[in-house]
């Protein structure tokens, strides 16, 4: 682990990491409890996150073409520095009247994270030896964890005691400092390039390569069958986070302190598990990691939303879902961790912000689905019995990846699995 972050680059990319989602975690803390706190509907609260998922849906896998073009690093950079400031706008969200300018700015921001976040998983193979694939990336998944534990917790005191714009103005600043740092990385950002697609025109020459990057995602078993299990799993992911607000508030009776208590114990569970994982390294198959984390996270969700019938007399419920959602960042990290080590290592880097920004498509569709179901259902027939649905969800994703990924799955060469480009 340590032997990782003496990567003098992976070391810059992890602190801004760290920095910026800490900061950004802050605000996803409280945008939710402002917009139930404006309206009082759980379908409002579940719109802030539904108005970031619209924008990966329809434009993720585009975003991945342009990043398998763009200098990887200059475009992370330009995406901090604009998030900073498109955050602004919040400032003026005071009335349930301006509710759309909420969900405007999480989707203009959401947009960007749509560069950002494919370019810095096609990048960090550059910045470690693809040995230290695994540990990098549980690294990460701790570095973000790390800053889920610190932002929620600010984020709800903050809040409470300075309303929304303090929380916008701590997340701008982290997203510069981010940006400060990510341009002392020395490594190339520039993306290996493949023979160009011929096309009459440059929107159709996007078109090709668009084309090209989705073959290799259906024509590669590995890749396939992460996009499926993701797929099902996040189906049931939206139901969670619907329901999260009204389950914290009305069932376990935890107020938005509570809120913040409960995204904190995750974290919490996400930083151990990084650190470990990030320790044992190629000693883990990453297809066991992968789907055995997928079947945790569902059991793991199954106990927070039942936490309430579950509690014995004299526990409240709060400390045993806290309990269940410090246990979920254990499964949490091992399936983020063993998904992108499988990706990156069975992908070119010409073709990684592509998977990636793919990844992000159909992942941000299955939860799009999944908060509309249960932005119909919590309502009709109870939180609890909808999240219980969408715990098992993540446990038939699981399944599916145990039976579906071949045995050697991560100790192949990269160009052990590539897919066609004509």
């Amino acid at each position: 682990m340590i032997a990782t972050l003496r990567h003098r680059d992976f070391a810059l990319l992890w602190v801004a990491g760290l920095i910026s989602v800490a900061g950004d975690y802050a605000l996803i803390a409280a945008l939710p409890l402002h917009a139930y706190a404006l309206t009082g509907s759980a379908a409002a609260a579940g719109g802030v996150f539904a108005a970031v998922l619209l924008p990966r849906v329809l434009l993720g896998s585009v975003a991945g073409v342009y990043v398998d073009r763009w200098d990887r690093k200059r475009a992370m950079v330009a995406a901090d520095l604009m998030r900073a400031a498109l955050l602004l706008p919040l400032l003026a969200v005071v009335s349930p009247d301006l509710l759309w300018l909420l969900y405007l700015v999480r989707a203009a921001t959401g947009m960007l994270g749509l560069v950002f976040d494919p370019a810095e998983s096609a990048l960090l193979p550059r910045l470690v030896g693809e040995e230290e694939l695994i540990a990098a990336n549980a690294l990460n998944a701790m570095n973000n964890n790390l800053g889920g534990l610190v932002g929620p917790a600010v984020g709800g005191l903050l809040y409470a005691n300075g309303g929304l714009p303090a929380v916008v103005i701590v997340d701008c600043v982290s997203f510069a400092v981010s940006a400060a740092l990510i341009l002392l990385i020395r490594a190339s950002g520039r993306p290996e390039m493949v023979d160009a697609v011929p096309a009459s025109s440059a929107w159709m020459r996007a078109l090709g390569e668009w084309k090209s990057g989705m073959r290799l995602v259906r024509q590669n078993d590995v890749l396939a069958t992460i996009f499926v299990a993701f797929g099902l799993g996040l189906l049931g992911e939206g139901t969670f986070e619907v329901g999260f607000t009204p389950l914290v508030i009305d069932v376990l009776k935890g107020g938005a302190s509570g809120a913040g208590v409960l995204f904190s114990a995750q974290a919490l569970g996400g930083v151990v598990a990084g650190a470990l994982i990030a320790r044992m390294g190629t000693r883990v198959s990453p297809r066991k990691l992968f789907a055995y984390g997928l079947i945790g996270l569902g059991l793991a969700d199954l106990g927070f939303a039942n936490a309430a019938r579950l509690a014995p007399p004299g526990i409240s419920p709060l400390v045993l879902a806290a309990a269940f959602m410090m246990f979920a960042g254990f499964p949490a990290v091992a399936n983020q961790t063993a998904s992108n080590g499988l990706l990156q290592a069975r992908t070119e880097d010409a073709y990684r912000g592509r998977v990636f920004g793919a990844l992000a498509s159909i992942t941000g569709l299955a939860v799009l689905i999944g908060i509309a179901a249960g932005s119909v259902t919590i309502d009709r027939f109870g939180v609890v019995p909808v999240m219980s649905v969408g715990g098992t969800m993540w446990i038939v994703g699981g399944l599916f990846a145990l039976l579906r990924l071949p045995r050697g799955a991560g100790s192949g060469p990269p160009d052990a699995c590539r897919g066609t480009t004509k």
